[in-house]
């Protein structure tokens, strides 16, 4: 590729200029950018800007890739960055990366920044463009779902992390000959953010949930029927946390709090994980706080789910399983309609070599009461 002014999704892509060099230092300063992108140097200077603006973008556009500034077309102000990195001419394959000035976050100006370089790149011979993101910047995933990118895979350990050791990135990519986007989610966002029936309200796990989801899941009543009945650690709470709305986003598995409508308290959790998105199954699982059963909070919140599981998520069928002697967690399965499929001998790992007996519920939309 070569230089040229690309107007298009309402930003205009150009060269970087040195009259653009504050605000080049207002965005590459950010502390968040800088989290996300690594190699930023930090502090970051107005030499650091100067440099790129005369050395950096160019030797961009000399090696095949390419570096422009974002910048609005009614007055020209540099609102970020777009660019091409690691070209594979031979593949026909680049790697497509962008920051934005803190003043332009919340407006879209990356999504529009990315859909107009990637359908210039495919209209100059690009073929594939990769887009990789840090596995916490859901801000980023969002925008590669908005270009038409779909999620491909997790590549391990593949960046440096700033404070020491390795992070993984995940690899959302776009084909030339792929629609425009957005692209269609598996797990759709819970529509105004929650789902309620006056009594009980659900909504997405986030990283200051730590503490109650750690206290839930280590009860000694939740963990003996889990499988194995193991507590996890705490280490393994906050990665939970942390990664839910991601998880959300590639399809993975959506994850929400269980909430008591009237107050706003935590009652529990409760997720819906795609155990065959080409069959178009889910499955469920929840937990209760000791307070908040007998209530029938259980029976709301899964009843809330699946409607939104058959609603919005367009799933076909739901499944869940119960080890055989938990028998509150199976009435409240039946109370929502779900019908009693089958016992799988020794399916799930126990305690010190054992194997635990699981019995399968299985409902279909007709049948949610």
């Amino acid at each position: 590729m070569t230089p040229k002014i690309v107007e298009a999704y309402g930003v205009r892509l150009r060269p970087f200029r040195l009259d653009d060099t504050a605000d080049v230092v207002a965005g590459c300063a950010d502390s968040l950018t800088r989290r996300f992108i690594s190699g930023m140097p930090s502090p970051y200077t107005e030499a650091d800007a100067h440099w790129w603006i005369t050395e950096g973008a160019p030797a961009a556009w000399a090696g095949g890739g390419a570096a422009y500034a974002v910048a609005d077309p009614a007055t020209d102000r540099l609102l970020g960055g777009v660019g091409l990195s690691q070209p594979v001419p031979t593949r026909g394959q680049a790697e497509i990366g962008y920051w934005v000035t803190p003043g332009a976050r919340g407006l879209g100006v990356a999504q529009a920044a990315t859909r107009a370089l990637t359908e210039h790149a495919f209209a100059t011979g690009v073929v594939r463009l990769e887009l990789l993101t840090h596995e916490e910047n859901t801000a980023s995933q969002r925008v590669a779902l908005a270009a038409g990118f779909r999620f491909e895979g997790v590549r391990r350990a593949a960046n440096p992390s700033r404070g020491g050791g390795r992070h993984d990135l995940l690899a959302w990519v776009r084909l030339a000959d792929d629609p425009a986007g957005p692209t269609p989610r598996l797990l759709p966002d819970l529509p105004g953010g929650h789902l309620t029936d006056g009594t009980v309200t659900l909504r997405r796990l986030g990283p200051d949930d730590v503490d109650l989801m750690y206290g839930l899941h280590t009860r000694p009543e939740v963990v003996a029927n889990q499988a194995p009945p193991v507590p996890p650690d705490r280490a393994a709470i906050e990665r939970r946390c942390r990664l839910a709305e991601s998880q959300w986003l590639t399809g993975d598995i959506a994850r929400m709090l269980i909430l008591d409508a009237a107050s706003g308290d935590p009652a529990g959790s409760c997720g819906l994980s795609l155990s065959d998105a080409a069959a178009g199954e889910g499955t469920i699982g929840y937990a209760l706080l000791p307070q908040w059963r007998g209530r029938g909070y259980a029976t709301r919140a899964v009843r809330l789910l699946a409607g939104w599981a058959f609603g919005p998520a367009r799933l076909a069928r739901l499944a869940a399983a119960t080890v055989p002697d938990n028998v509150p967690s199976q009435r409240v399965l039946e109370n929502v309609g779900f019908r009693r499929e089958g016992l799988l001998r020794g399916r799930l790992p126990g305690l010190a070599g054992t194997r635990l007996d699981d019995l399968v519920f299985g409902l279909l939309p007709e049948e949610l009461r």
